[in-house]
């Protein structure tokens, strides 16, 4: 029996040392194809050999498949420095990257038309009103009848309740849109395309929406209330502010069709309002432009203490900027 297992331990010895061997070569090779120094590849050869030979030989003496999993290890190790080689083969043998093209500027990435529009306006200039909207009429570059915009940056604070700037207002020479009114009632009112309760409820309960401006009575306004979450995104919920919940519905009906807008200021307190079509020419623009002007001077809070006014830009659909005077 003692000789026996003297044999068995003898065995077991030199198949670590065998084992062991192989390990030193495999992790040398890893080291000399990484570039590490022969003092330390054989350094790091000896620890992982000695880990992988104690293991191998304590599974060695305790069962076959202790056995089995060394050598399964071993292969893992083998598999991982073919695969480090080959990364490192693959990184030398790709190609330089090319250089980066640098971002080109903002004009430079907009369409052949618009860089023509931008063109006719002088960088840097501040225009008058009336210039302005004369130039504007020339820097349109699409082929159908452009809106002509209105921007006013105004320096008040939307998140207060008294500079939170709301109005409407009837533009001498009308928006140039055709408009769809509604008028929530069910008595008939001239120039209204949509009348009745009953018909206009249907829809809504469908969201089916046929109008762009609703007008209501204020009776019947608690009827709306369930479809607020459907109007109110959209502008169209009836406001005492913009006039269209209201008594007198024929007057507001007239008023809708000769060109009321309302406007109000964003979360950035700017005020964005179409003023109008190209097609109508800088006075006609002007007469409209003026209107707004003095409405939104004439909204000027009595708390704001800074500048009020303190940008004005003139543009069209698609088209270049113009920066105008404040002090028009």
């Amino acid at each position: 029996m003692a000789a026996a297992k003297k044999k068995t331990d003898v065995l077991a010895e030199v198949e670590d040392q065998i084992i062991n061997a192989e390990v030193v070569e495999v992790v040398k090779a890893k080291e000399e194809a990484h570039g590490v120094t022969e003092k330390s590849s054989d350094a790091l050869a000896e620890d992982s050999g000695e880990e992988v030979a104690t293991k191998t030989a304590k599974a060695g003496r305790r069962s076959a498949k202790g056995q089995a999993e060394a050598e399964t290890k071993l292969e893992k190790v083998e598999h991982q420095l073919h695969r480090d080689e080959e990364k490192i083969a693959e990184g030398e043998s790709e190609k330089p990257k090319q250089p980066v093209k640098p971002t080109r500027s903002l004009l430079e990435r907009r369409g052949k038309a618009y860089r023509k529009s931008a063109e006719l306006i002088e960088k840097g200039k501040v225009y008058s009103l009336k210039d302005a909207l004369e130039l504007a009429t020339k820097t349109s570059g699409v082929k159908f009848d452009a809106s002509v915009e209105l921007h006013v940056n105004l320096g008040v604070d939307p998140r207060q309740a008294d500079q939170n700037i709301r109005a409407n207002l009837v533009l001498p020479q009308g928006t140039g849109k055709t408009v769809r009114i509604a008028v929530f009632a069910d008595d008939a009112v001239d120039g209204a395309d949509l009348t009745g309760i009953e018909t206009i409820t249907k829809d809504l309960e469908k969201s089916v929406i046929n109008f762009d401006i609703l007008i209501s009575t204020p009776a019947n306004m608690a009827k709306l209330g369930k479809y607020a979450r459907l109007l109110g995104p959209r502008g169209l919920m009836p406001n005492p502010k913009s006039g269209t919940v209201t008594q007198d519905v024929s007057k507001a009906v007239q008023e809708a069709k000769a060109g009321r807008v309302e406007y109000r200021v964003d979360s950035t307190g700017i005020v964005h309002l179409a003023i109008g079509k190209v097609s109508f020419g800088g006075a006609k623009l002007l007469e409209n432009a003026q209107a707004v002007m003095t409405s939104i001077r004439s909204a000027k809070p009595n708390t704001v203490k800074g500048v009020y006014l303190k940008g004005v830009h003139i543009t069209t659909t698609m088209g270049p900027s113009i920066t105008v005077s404040v002090n028009e």
